[in-house]
């Protein structure tokens, strides 16, 4: 009995959630994620068995680091730790809420002046485990859709394989 309560949990962890808050968090994890993929899209990996042929070689070969597996289950694994970086922001004249990266990237200008200050909130939590349970949910989907190499995949996924958004107009830009 404890055992199907447990399995059952991400389905009821989505279920409970602002729709809101999944939407966004769905929109910022993929933009984190496309984010990181970009900054990795020049490196390259060595992938390969590490068993010795007969004639001593190994059979290895170089992919984009992007697209390594490694790569991917590490940024995911992390990813979510990043959600306190967003706030809620509600458009004055349409009343939407939409989540909107207020901290600068590593590399940004003002990144180290950013890093001397300390923010803490519990506002960020609900987008942080919304974003876990996506990930746990969809974790699939998003591997593959990465694999495809598609391209707005927050629109991809939070509004088509996931169906967390409802369809707008216009999307904004996190």
């Amino acid at each position: 009995m404890v055992l199907l309560a447990l399995l059952a949990w991400p389905a009821r962890a989505l279920g409970a959630q602002d729709p809101d808050v999944l939407c966004g968090a769905c929109r910022a994890l993929m933009d984190e994620v496309e984010y990181d993929i970009t900054q990795a899209q020049q490196k390259k990996t060595k992938v390969g068995a590490f068993r010795i042929n007969p004639d001593g070689t190994q059979e290895r070969r170089k992919v984009p680091l992007a697209r390594s597996e490694a790569f991917l289950v590490d940024l995911l694994d992390g990813v979510c730790e990043r959600m306190n970086e967003y706030q809620l922001e509600e458009d004055p004249v349409t009343k939407e809420k939409a989540f909107k990266r207020f901290a600068p990237r590593k590399g940004d200008k003002m990144y180290k002046e950013f890093k001397k200050f300390y923010f803490y909130s519990d506002a960020y939590r609900p987008l942080k485990f919304a974003c876990e349970a996506i990930i746990e949910e969809h974790e699939d989907e998003i591997l593959s859709l990465i694999a495809q190499e598609a391209h707005r995949l927050a629109d991809k996924l939070c509004g088509g394989k996931a169906d967390l958004c409802k369809p707008a107009a216009k999307q904004t830009e996190l």
